[in-house]
Formats: C-alpha cells, structure tokens, sequence
C-alpha cells in the first residue's frame, strides 16, 4: 500500500495562501511529481503529508486513512532533503543504518536490511567512508538508502538532486527510475526543473501560487494543457503566444495556419505554437504575405534555437542539426494546423 490523497486541502500562512484547495489521488507504487516555479506550494504539500503542518480546511488521507492528527511518526514516511542531511561524524554504513537502530530493529535484521538497500544502490563498497569523503551523487545514493531501508509507506524527496552537477543530474534521475520501478513503491518527487519532472514522473501536478493547474502524464500535459500558464510552463524554449489577429507571417507559407474551415474554436484570443514545431524556410519572392527577419541564431549542437521577427513579435524555433541560417536574412515560418494551441480570453484552452 502507499496511496495519498488531499481533499479540499488549504495551508494559508498569515494572508499568504501557500496551497489552496488541493484534492489530488497519488496511486500506490506511482512515481508523481510536483512541478512548478519557487513559492508555487510544492514543499507546503511535502509538509502537509509529513505531518508538519497542519491543514487549516481539508483531508489528508494515506491508504484511505485520515492522517490529519497522526504525527509524522506515526505516518511512517521516509524523507530525502534537500540538504541530503547525513551525520558526518558518521560513516555511510552508519547513516544508512540510523533509522533502523533509533527504532530498536533487531541487529540482524538491520544487518539484511542495509545489505539489500546497498546492493540494489551499488554501494555496498563506499560504506566505510564518511560523507566527506564521498562524492555528490555517492552522497545522494547514501542518502536515499537511508530512506530505504526503513520500508515507510512512501518516500518524499524535495529537490534531491538539484545540488549536483548537470551530468550528474541525469545520471541520478535515471537511478531515481529505475530504483522506484524495481521498489515498486511511492516515491513522491518535488521539482523546479522540467526535465527532471518530465523525464522521472509516472504522472506529475502542475502548481501555480498553490492551486493546482493540471495533472496527468507528462506527455499529456505537454500535448494538451489545461491553459497558457501550463503551455508555457513545460517546453525550452517556451512556447510562442500570438495573439489572434498577429499571425500574419504565417500565412505566408503553403498550407499553414490556414486551417480548415470550423475547426478554429469560438472566441480565440491567443494562439500557440510551440518552437520545435515551427518550421523555417528561405523565403521566396511572388510567394503570398510577408516575410519574418531572423534576429538571432544559437547553435547548440544537434540542435540550433532560431529567434525570427516577424514584425509584430519575436518568435523562437527549435530546428533540428545546425542549418545554414543567418541574421537578418528573410524566411518563411509555417507549422501543421493540428500542431497549433488555441487560449481563450482567460487563458483556458480551446479545442477546435
């Protein structure tokens, strides 16, 4: 078991509303993420469920069971901070063991435990030295076999890995994957980083100024979002906004944003489209409408960001290889119709 769920749950601090009327359901066994810019209620939600705060209104559930007056102790949920947090007058085995040996866990028992959580972390061979002596993404190993080895209903990590280098990041969250997947256990991850979010999570959650915007599966939210806030959110470079009457350039190239008859929905005021599916091309003179200027162009190797003006606003494309583009010169813009976003006035999104 390992389900959580909040129900109508709202954390103000003063005037401050840090979460605000969240209901959610995490699985058991389900990787989920919170994802969202600092201050958006992320940690305040790690808080909530470890018992260290409060709601003022609302449920929090763990297997079906209100929680709201359980103390953390009694919750039985592991945390990784950010901080990592390990003893340093300890060794790895020593850290890693502490849990267990505070809750008076046979010694045999502790003695199997660790020799599990050591092997599915590959670090059974560091466990002699001291956290000085050992490196970022050793330390952060240790630190989530401490977690491990108490066998808590789920685990809650809040930004683990944002200490490390970006190598070593990537290395880390594929470890993450793979360890919750061999565990088959809740593992509940807090994020200010898109990619760690859209590369680790079963499903994630969306936050802004702590409401929850959207959630679901990082593909879908990718595809569909809920609004412009979301559109924007996930995606580098963001996503284009134009509003309804400044696509002009567009039109410039063979069947484009001219989409179909009745399939642009009522009351459009926004229009998106994210980089990688705007397509650039020369432009071509006695070929119909405007042209777009190209303002700047970075390379990145298998991949070149391209900012065009197209006279009304700057756009940004994500073009594959390094294609032979330069400043100032002029081109076409063009993008699949199915490929284009539609936002309401609020910026709800519109499907045609």
């Amino acid at each position: 078991m390992g389900s959580i769920s909040f129900r109508n749950v709202t954390k103000r601090y003063g005037k401050t509303v840090a979460v605000a009327n969240a209901t959610f359901d995490i699985q058991s066994g389900e990787f989920f993420c919170f994802f969202g810019p600092p201050l958006s209620g992320k940690s305040t939600i790690l808080k909530l469920i470890l018992g260290l705060e409060t709601p003022d209104e609302g449920e929090v559930l763990i297997d079906g069971r209100p929680v709201t007056n359980v103390s953390p102790a009694g919750r039985n949920i592991a945390m990784v901070f950010q901080n990592l947090a390990l003893f340093p007058h300890m060794t790895a085995m020593q850290n890693v063991r502490f849990p267990l040996v505070e809750r008076r866990v046979p010694e045999k028992d502790i003695r199997a435990r660790v020799d599990a959580v050591a092997a599915k972390l590959h670090i059974g061979h560091l466990l002699h030295k001291p956290p000085a002596q050992l490196s970022g993404g050793e330390r952060q190993r240790v630190a989530i076999a401490r977690a491990l080895v108490r066998d808590p209903v789920a685990y809650l990590m809040d930004d683990p890995i944002s200490a490390l280098d970006a190598r070593l990041r990537e290395e880390t969250r594929v470890e993450l994957k793979r360890i919750q997947r061999d565990l088959g256990q809740t593992l509940i991850y807090v994020t200010h980083d898109q990619e760690e979010a859209m590369s680790v999570a079963d499903r994630m959650a969306i936050l802004e100024h702590g409401a929850i915007r959207q959630i679901g599966t990082p593909v879908d939210i990718y595809d569909r979002p809920a609004n412009r806030y979301v559109a924007q959110l996930l995606g580098a470079p963001m996503m284009n906004i134009m509003a309804a009457g400044d696509h002009d350039p567009l039109a410039a190239a063979d069947g484009t944003i001219v989409l179909p008859s009745g399939s642009i929905p009522a009351n459009v005021a926004g229009m998106g489209i994210r980089p990688e599916d705007l397509k650039v091309e020369p432009w071509q003179e006695g070929r119909p409408g405007r042209p777009a200027r190209v303002y700047e162009v970075e390379p990145l190797g298998g991949y070149t960001v391209v900012t065009l003006d197209t006279g009304h606003q700057k756009l940004r494309a994500l073009l594959r290889g390094q294609p032979d583009i330069r400043i100032d010169s002029d081109v076409a813009l063009s993008c699949s119709p199915e490929r284009v976003h539609f936002f309401g006035a609020a910026g709800e999104a519109l499907r045609p």
